[in-house]
Order: structure tokens, then C-alpha cells, then sequence
């Protein structure tokens, strides 16, 4: 315990504190995101805050580990270097969108599988080399998701870091309440780092996080799922409760990919505003209201893996199932409401 709060103020206060001068630097660099019709800012806004969490963590994370546990650490920061690095040349134009989904993720879960963190869902179900094999490609399909879907989540001010800093309460609560140091440590330092980077990046927002900072988080919090065992828990709930803490993220991302494959566009390469919060902002709510709901459902999310994490499998497959048909019963209403259309023309931005 005494490790995650070192590290969740390390990580507050650094992330605070560097926001300062990385957004100097993004503005000497002109690294800006420069206003359009399909952003929701009417002023370039500085880039590199990820940059800031990024350090934070980093710092934060240096600290209150030693001895094994740092040893355990150092695989996820290469993995998290190596996103948030695609990211910020991605930003500042000097890579191909594409590089970042099919190069940069899938070779920052290699990295983990190398450093021995993957999913064991097949191996408890299967045991022998097709369970190691199939959770190799899960685990692959796992960070790669959940990278590129809070990759695509950073389109409203608030919305990115407030999302993860709520999962990360969650991740944090559950490993602790499993006796899981690492964990329980570098969710504190993901949730210090992201709330401090909100008292800058909230409506209205003075800097961006851009894709080095969105993917970075989202590396994390796929991490943070593979890593999270609950070792009291039957084999549904431990794999269920990671999916119900991001369900805000899953959401979203299979709103637009529905949304936009039924228009013949595609998923991560088109962007819009036909994300969950446009549509929410559009119905009624504004921008600070469906950054909020998006907020409470994360912690709705959040307290149902708590209590799965308590339940039998046959009553933890009721609750899944019911996230599922509440995730589709939410895409079926999002899908109406309105909504700026947009063109099949690829760009990078989300």
C-alpha cells in the first residue's frame, strides 16, 4: 500500500509540474493540433502532453519499486516507450498512421509475451502448447485493442485521461484487495499521472495529450488487465473483471467501428465525430456533461468487476451478459442519434 501512494503522488505531482515545460516545448517545436471540421477546439492547442504523463509514470514508478519488482517493471516500460515514441512521431507526421496499428502495437505486446506477461484464458481452459499459443494471440489481440481504442478515445477535452484514471482506480482497488504490489503500485501511478495531466487537459483544455499519450495510457491499461489476478475468483470473473473496468473504451470503439463499417468506411483510419461523447454531446448533454456520463459509466463498469470478482461463474456469466447487451443496446440508441457525417478519406486523427 505504502508503494502505490508513493507512486501515485510521485506521479501526480510530476505529471502537474512537467505539463509546464512540455508544453513550451511542443509550442517552440510547433508541435499543435490546429483547429478544423472535424475537431472540436477553435484554437491550435500544444500536443506533447503525453510526454508529461509519460515521465511521470516513468519517475513515479522508478521510485517506489526496487530490487524483483523493479526487474518485473522494466519489460512494460520498453513496451510503453516504444508506443508512446510511434505515438509522438505519428503526431509530429513523420510516420504513416499505420505504422502505429499494425507495427508499433503488435511489437509492444511482443514485448510483453518476451517479458512473460499474457493472458491465461486458454491455458487454464486447454493446458499445453494450443492453450500457450492461443494466448500469445490473444494476448496480441489484447494490447493491440486496447491501445488502439484509447488511440481513437482522445477526441474530447478530458475524455482520454479521465477514462483511464477512472480504470485505473479499479485496477488498483482489485490487485490491492488481491495482494498484487506491482499492480496495485503502477495503476496508482497510471491514476496520478492522468489526474494530474486533467488539471490542464479538462474543458478547456490548455495542451493535448496527442496519439504518444493516448496510446501510452492505452498500453497500460492493457497491461494492467493481463496482469490483474484474482486468485480468490473463479476463471469467468478473473477474465471478465479487466473487460468490465475498460468497457467505457470497448464501448466506444465498437460504437464507431459498427458505425462506420455500415458506411463503408474504415474503423481507425476515418475520423469523425461520431464517437460515443459527440453523440451524447449532441443529444443534450454538452461537451463537459458526456465527458462526465462517459466518467460514470467507467465507474459503473468499475463496480461491476468488483462484484463479479465475488461471484460465482454461473452469476458472473449473468453480468457479462448483460454488459453485452447493454453495450449493443447502447450502440442500437447512439447509432440514432445525431451525428457529423464524414468522408471515406484515411487521415491518422481519430
Amino acid at each position: 500500500m505504502a508503494a502505490g501512494l508513493l507512486a501515485f503522488f510521485i506521479a501526480l505531482f510530476g505529471s502537474l509540474v512537467l505539463v509546464v515545460p512540455v508544453r513550451a516545448l511542443a509550442l517552440r517545436v510547433g508541435m499543435v493540433d490546429l483547429p478544423g471540421p472535424r475537431k472540436v477546439h477553435l484554437k491550435p492547442i500544444p500536443l506533447l502532453g503525453g510526454l508529461a504523463m509519460y515521465a511521470a509514470v516513468v519517475i513515479a514508478v522508478l521510485f517506489a519499486f526496487n530490487g524483483p519488482a523493479r526487474a518485473q517493471i522494466v519489460g512494460i516500460l520498453i513496451g510503453a516507450t516504444l508506443v508512446a515514441t510511434v505515438g509522438i512521431l505519428d503526431d509530429r507526421g513523420l510516420l504513416h498512421h499505420q505504422v502505429k496499428l499494425f507495427v508499433g502495437m503488435p511489437l509492444a505486446a511482443a514485448i510483453l509475451l518476451v517479458s512473460g506477461i499474457r493472458a491465461q484464458f486458454f491455458t487454464v481452459l486447454l493446458g499445453g502448447r494450443s492453450g500457450d499459443f492461443l494466448d500469445a494471440m490473444l494476448t496480441v489481440v489484447w494490447v493491440v485493442g486496447i491501445t488502439a481504442s484509447f488511440s481513437i478515445l482522445d477526441h474530447m477535452d478530458g475524455l482520454c485521461a479521465g477514462v483511464a484514471a477512472m480504470a485505473s482506480v479499479f485496477f488498483a482497488m482489485l490487485a490491492y484487495l488481491n495482494g498484487q504490489t506491482l499492480v496495485t503500485t503502477l495503476a496508482a501511478a497510471v491514476l496520478g499521472a492522468a489526474t494530474g495531466f486533467l488539471r490542464w487537459n479538462f474543458k478547456p483544455a490548455k495542451i493535448f495529450m496527442g496519439d504518444g499519450g493516448a496510446m501510452f495510457l492505452g498500453f497500460l491499461m492493457a497491461t494492467l488487465g493481463l496482469k490483474l489476478r484474482l486468485e480468490n475468483s473463479n476463471h469467468l470473473s478473473a477474465w471478465l473483471a479487466p473487460v468490465l473496468i475498460l468497457g467505457v473504451t470497448i464501448f466506444d470503439t465498437t460504437l464507431v467501428t459498427i458505425s462506420r463499417s455500415r458506411r463503408g468506411l474504415l474503423p481507425f483510419a476515418t475520423p469523425g465525430k461520431d464517437h460515443a461523447a459527440h453523440r451524447l454531446s449532441n443529444l443534450g448533454f454538452g461537451h463537459r456533461g458526456a465527458v462526465l456520463t462517459l466518467y460514470l459509466l467507467g465507474a459503473m463498469g468499475g463496480g461491476a468487476a468488483v462484484l463479479v470478482s465475488y461471484l460465482s461463474a454461473r452469476m458472473a456469466s449473468l453480468v457479462g451478459a448483460i454488459a453485452v447487451c447493454t453495450i449493443f443496446a447502447g450502440v442500437v440508441y447512439l447509432e440514432r442519434a445525431p451525428y457529423e457525417r464524414q468522408t471515406g478519406k484515411p487521415s491518422p486523427a481519430p
